[in-house]
């Protein structure tokens, strides 16, 4: 093989051929390739023409298969009857394999094991859609859970928080109570008010000592 042909691979790059694009430095340069175009027509994938006005999941007919089963059908039981068809074609084909390896039913047994391997994965793609929706239910489900979970456990904490608050509003003094400790003691005041002379000769700061602890003995 001569070293100047293109090497074709019919599966796509790895993901790093594409991540190794979209550097920082390439993305502030405004180098890292646009995203590709939406496609309008038709393409190619894994050597098979597509169209993209396609269905999700085309009909056997139109993909150039017979149909071995009716229009309007049960998927379960025919899922059944294709699977015990192909164990009855399978074991054909061993018993043509040991009595007659030359036969040319063989070719057309492996012909009918392919077209029933079509037909059952044809009819399992049908179940996609409800596979899709059931796993998109599935995934709703557990974020509601997790969603409500969480604010369960919000608000334990939120009444937590407020039965914290309301005891110690509740163990806070009274506003009278606290009006009267900081009060002076009416014994003071006419011992103040009789003696003038004596007060004058006593200290300041002794007064104001002795007011404080009667105070504080009240506050106990």
């Amino acid at each position: 093989m001569s070293s100047d042909t293109a090497q074709v691979s019919s599966l796509p790059l790895p993901p790093m051929q594409y991540i190794n694009f979209y550097t920082d430095d390439n993305v502030r340069r405004n180098r890292a390739p646009l995203p590709p175009r939406p496609i309008h027509d038709s393409y190619s994938m894994f050597g098979h023409a597509f169209n993209a006005d396609d269905t999700i999941i085309r009909s056997l007919e139109s993909q150039g298969f017979r149909r071995l089963y009716p229009m309007h059908f049960e998927r379960r039981r025919e899922l059944k009857k294709l699977n015990h068809s192909l164990l009855v074609n399978f074991l054909d084909l061993l018993d043509l394999l040991v009595h007659c390896p030359d036969s040319p039913k063989r070719a057309e047994k492996v012909e009918d094991l392919s077209l029933l391997f079509i037909h059952i994965h044809h009819l399992l793609n049908e179940f996609r859609p409800h596979q899709a929706r059931e796993t998109l239910r599935v995934m709703m489900e557990l974020q509601k859970r997790q969603r409500v979970e969480t604010a369960m456990r919000f608000q334990k904490h939120l009444d937590k928080v407020q039965d914290i608050l309301q005891n110690a509003l509740q163990s806070l003094p009274d506003q009278n109570e606290i009006e009267s400790n900081f009060k002076m003691p009416t014994e003071i005041l006419e011992q103040m008010d009789c003696n003038p002379s004596a007060n004058a000769k006593v200290d300041s700061c002794y007064e104001l000592d002795l007011i404080m602890c009667n105070i504080i003995d009240n506050m106990r």
